[in-house]
């Protein structure tokens, strides 16, 4: 006789397979199990192994009895609890209805080994208690929540580094709660661009740092302040990033303030600068829109740790650059009139560039003003997940000698370097733009 309503119960199958990603296998073995430690509760005895098998088709569950196969060296008999037990003695009591030994085992099964498992069939009961019931009920919850963890964790486990989409579901204590369908993931306080402000139900994009199975169920930690969302973002809009032709070699963020991301193609038709900024600064503006107006410096990685610096510093002008190996030390020249640009607004720009070249840098003025900038350990982005060095610029990349550059009046104008400066002041144009429209909308 069926003991479950096979209409019902097949419905509630196909919805934990849609809704939750959970196989009918796994409910199908919850059941059993529930049923097993039902029928142990209410009529099994103490020690028994009881195994159940549940027909999905038909509904019927067939109940058996387990004993493990033992001989002496595994098992105490009740005639030797009299004797003296050694102290390394480690052999368990034998119990009739949780062992059998292997010369009554082979009795039934000719091959039968230590430790199989010999079974035997119980009478089918249909006669639950409501404790017993209650018993299987919380066992199948148990098994129904480890499925679905399971299900998340081989889902979202293999998105780790990605960029993912979910709508704002709740605050608490500063964390932001975001719905992705199936789970739910925490978007942390120190995780969040400062300065930004969630209404719930809003659309929300964010990097998916890491995927964690605790105690409490799957914990699934995003960010959209981390460097490597900021490379995410260029990959969706520029398709030479994501084919590989244009590399990031180093990244450096304040998250809603600045960013400073250099490139370098492995094509000589390709300039990475221009494919990052785009036609009339497109791509880089969609991007810095996403991340609330943040400004972005897209500038040409080099082996020469001069022109590097030189770069890094940009939007100022550079005279000329000094560098001292020895302590890992660049001292630039600039017009009076570009240090306030070089050096930026708080120290971001020259802190930013320190940061993302390596190398400690000095800013000279030509009224003789001096101004002094280190890669201080303590600003660097703290490092979440296993390829984070792919996005710092390591010193031993740069052991070419270096070489004094001097920009004089006489000196040759690059076309593309011209066009890369239009393009970068196209985009701060732009850049400026967003930042007051979001202050008008925040108005």
């Amino acid at each position: 006789m069926a003991l479950f309503d096979l209409k019902v119960l097949n419905s509630a199958l196909d919805d934990l397979q849609q809704e939750k990603g959970i196989s009918r296998e796994s409910v199908v073995d919850a059941i059993a199990t529930a049923m097993a430690a039902a029928y142990r509760r209410e009529y099994g005895k103490r020690g028994q192994i009881i195994r159940a098998t549940f027909n999905a088709e038909t509904g019927d569950v067939e109940f058996r009895q387990a004993k493990i196969v033992v001989d002496d060296t595994l098992v105490r008999k009740e005639e030797e609890e009299g004797e003296e037990r050694d102290e390394t003695d480690t052999r368990s009591r034998f119990n009739p209805e949780q062992h059998i030994m292997l010369e009554d085992a082979r009795r039934m099964k000719r091959d039968a080994q230590l430790d199989d498992e010999i079974s035997f069939p119980l009478e089918t009961q249909e006669d639950f208690g409501r404790i017993a019931a209650q018993a299987a009920k919380q066992v199948i919850m148990q098994k129904i929540r480890e499925a679905e963890r399971s299900s998340v964790i081989a889902e979202f486990g293999e998105r780790e580094g990605d960029i993912v989409t979910g709508h704002v579901q709740r605050f608490e204590r500063g964390n932001l709660y975001i719905d992705l369908g199936r789970t739910t993931a925490v978007l942390p306080y120190d995780e969040q661009i400062p300065n930004e402000r969630y209404r719930q139900g809003e659309r929300v994009r964010a990097l998916l740092l890491r995927v964690d199975e605790g105690v409490r169920g799957t914990f699934i930690r995003l960010s959209r302040s981390h460097p490597k969302f900021l490379t995410k973002l260029f990959e969706a809009e520029v398709p030479e990033m994501a084919s590989g032709v244009v590399e990031v070699k180093g990244i450096v963020r304040e998250p809603g303030s600045r960013a400073k991301i250099a490139v370098v193609s492995t094509d000589d038709h390709i300039d990475p600068v221009g494919a990052l900024v785009g036609q009339r600064g497109v791509r880089v503006a969609v991007v810095t829109s996403e991340l609330a107006g943040e400004k972005i410096d897209v500038i040409e990685w080099s082996e020469d740790p001069a022109a590097y610096v030189k770069e890094a510093l940009k939007p100022a002008q550079i005279i000329s650059i000094e560098l001292n190996h020895n302590e890992s030390r660049a001292e630039v020249l600039v017009d009076e009139e570009q240090q306030s640009l070089a050096i930026g607004r708080g120290g971001q720009n020259v802190r930013l560039a320190a940061r993302l070249t390596g190398w400690k840098i000095d800013i000279r003025s030509t009224g003789g003003d001096v101004t002094k900038e280190e890669p201080a350990a303590e600003v660097e982005e703290t490092p979440t997940t296993e390829d984070e060095s792919a996005f710092e610029v390591s010193k031993e990349e740069m052991t070419h000698d270096a070489t004094e550059m001097t920009d004089t009046d006489g000196r040759n104008i690059d076309p593309v370097s011209q066009d890369r400066d239009i393009a970068s002041e196209t985009v701060e144009e732009q850049q400026e733009e967003v930042s007051t429209d979001k202050e008008k909308d925040a108005e």
